[in-house]
């Protein structure tokens, strides 16, 4: 199984549907998990999946309409029933601050829930886990941030250079995970067999409509995850509530150059996500039009 993959736990905006639930992202870095925009059944649908909770690290929180928070309070006390005293950060824009508080305490609490919190302000870059967390603001009908995440610069095997010295298999792996290996008589250090390139980019961008901030967020990014409410058929629709459709999404994602796009969050009135999909493939090749419980992973590098 990957490492590094964005698990799809519900595509649905506003209302569900009885084959999509209300939006909610998994991504799977490492070890850890990070939960975006926990809507209702979030919990549930982790299960689901197969994903452990106790390995959520981080939640991240673009806004407070109901469809993007909504499975918060029953994520956050499972976790804690289960979490074995480590403790859940939680990012979210500062200016919800109110709205994070009764969504935590609206029901009985009798319990410390173990929560670091981490109001945001945009344009705000911080360091979490090794990752680079950026969170700008976006264009929606309330106050919205969308987020990005970057991994630090790792060395990348070269297959020529491992293949001039014969080293393959498990000593490759060896020498990734160590540093350095002793092959056919010498010290073969991963310097002489790799180069340094950019860390994995992962980008988060919910509500909003067409906006500078979005192509920021997005740029040269791995995999990023768009909204694509409506089609351009509901062009006006997208503008009057704040939103996107599948070809501005990916007309964006192609300006930052986003290697692979996840659409999301789609209006009740479609049945057919895969013409999402079809719309958006006119302006950027790598589209998903991501179905509950997909996994999706990076573009192999």
């Amino acid at each position: 199984m990957a490492n590094r993959e964005l698990i799809v736990l519900g595509t649905a905006a506003q209302s569900p549907t009885a084959d999509r639930g209300q939006s909610s992202y998994a991504l799977r870095w490492d070890e850890r998990l990070y939960v975006f925009d926990p809507g209702e059944n979030t919990q549930r649908q982790m299960m689901r999946a197969g994903l452990h909770i106790t390995r959520t690290r981080r939640v991240f929180i673009t806004h407070f309409h109901g469809d993007h928070c909504l499975g918060l309070p029953g994520l956050v006390q499972r976790w804690r029933l289960f979490g074995a005293g480590r403790r859940l950060a939680l990012h979210y824009p500062s200016w919800g601050q109110e709205n994070l508080e009764r969504l935590l305490f609206g029901s009985e609490i009798d319990f410390d829930l173990g929560i670091d919190h981490h109001p945001t302000e945009p344009g705000t870059t911080e360091e979490h886990d090794g990752l680079v967390v950026t969170a700008l603001s976006l264009d929606h009908t309330v106050p919205a941030v969308g987020w990005r995440l970057e991994g630090p610069p790792a060395p990348h095997l070269l297959p020529e250079e491992l293949e001039r010295l014969g080293i393959e298999g498990e000593a490759a792996g060896r020498l990734k995970r160590e540093g350095s290996i002793r092959h056919q008589g010498r010290w073969v250090s991963i310097d002489e067999v790799s180069e340094v390139r950019p860390g994995l980019t992962f980008a988060f961008v919910m509500d909003t409509r067409v906006c500078d901030n979005a192509v920021e967020l997005a740029r040269g990014a791995d995999l990023a995850v768009f909204e694509a409410t409506y089609r351009d058929e509901h062009l006006g629709l997208a503008a009057d509530h704040g939103h996107l459709t599948a070809r501005q999404a990916a007309e964006m994602a192609a300006r930052a150059g986003v290697r692979r796009l996840v659409l999301s969050h789609f209006s009740e009135r479609y049945e057919d996500i895969e013409s999402h999909g079809v719309e958006a493939r006119e302006s950027l090749a790598d589209v998903v039009a991501a179905r509950d419980l997909e996994v999706v992973g990076f573009p192999a590098t």
